[in-house]
């Protein structure tokens, strides 16, 4: 039977839940990759390079395959969300807001994180396929990103499966590779909150006249790197009244 939700959270996962990049499992396990998996995610992010192109390169890259077993030592190694994140998408489900993980990110790294008992299993997952595994029992639906526009498509998808009218929806993401998908949450009415903002996405929205409802974290200036303290400093749960009051 499905989950009567009353709206949806549509969010970015990498450097926007949590600090990391959706390629850090291949520089776990092959660090000499590292430097060029980290710049060709600052490609696409940045919208210099579509996603597809970046996929490509990453695969052609390994020298072995990331299983499950590789996988599960990266994460039972290295996982991590910003502070309060299991428990927003929590609060989010007790309230009947469906928390939607929408990502560029790797849907194998969530289905095993889920399996570990690491993260919640999310009510919705966009996400690439380039890994995958077995879905775990209980798992909600699945839409594959394979570019950027997938996201708000799988939104779309998402809201129309579970009958959420657009003003019902919230978007979040940090960086430019969000611009489409806030691009198109203007168009159909979405509220917008930028979650630990790039200058990326200042840039793109500022060209293309987005008008973010809310930022939540630190906001970056060009060039200004990355301050882990300041956003270790922020929790999650704080963003729930935000949330429910955009709702309300």
């Amino acid at each position: 039977m499905r989950t009567p939700y009353v709206a949806l959270v549509s969010s970015d996962w990498n450097e926007c839940l949590a600090p990391c990049g959706p390629f850090d499992v291949v520089g776990f396990h092959f660090p000499e990759l590292a430097p060029r998996v980290e710049a060709i995610f600052r490609s696409y992010t940045t919208n210099a390079i579509p996603l597809g192109s970046a996929i490509d390169e990453v695969a052609r890259l390994l020298p072995e395959p990331i299983g499950m077993e590789r996988m599960d030592a990266y994460l039972r190694s290295a996982f991590a969300t910003y502070r309060g994140v299991a428990e927003l998408m929590a609060m989010c489900r007790e309230q009947g807001i469906l928390f939607m993980i929408n990502t560029t990110g790797l849907r194998g790294y969530f289905q095993r994180a889920v399996a570990l008992r690491l993260l919640p299993p999310p009510a919705a997952l966009s996400a690439h396929p380039l890994i995958a595994f077995e879905e775990g029992p209980g798992a909600g639906p699945f839409y594959p990103l394979l570019e950027i526009a997938d996201k708000a498509r799988n939104t779309a998808a998402a809201a129309a499966h579970f009958k959420i009218p657009p003003e019902k929806i919230i978007l979040m993401g940090d960086s430019g590779g969000d611009g489409p998908h806030f691009q198109w949450g203007v168009r159909v009415g979405a509220r917008l909150i930028g979650c630990m903002v790039k200058a990326s996405l200042g840039d793109y929205c500022r060209r293309a006249g987005i008008v973010l409802h809310h930022r939540f974290g630190p906001v970056y200036a060009a060039g200004e790197p990355k301050d882990p303290r300041r956003e270790a400093g922020c929790d999650f749960r704080d963003l729930f009244e935000t949330i429910a009051s955009a709702l309300a």
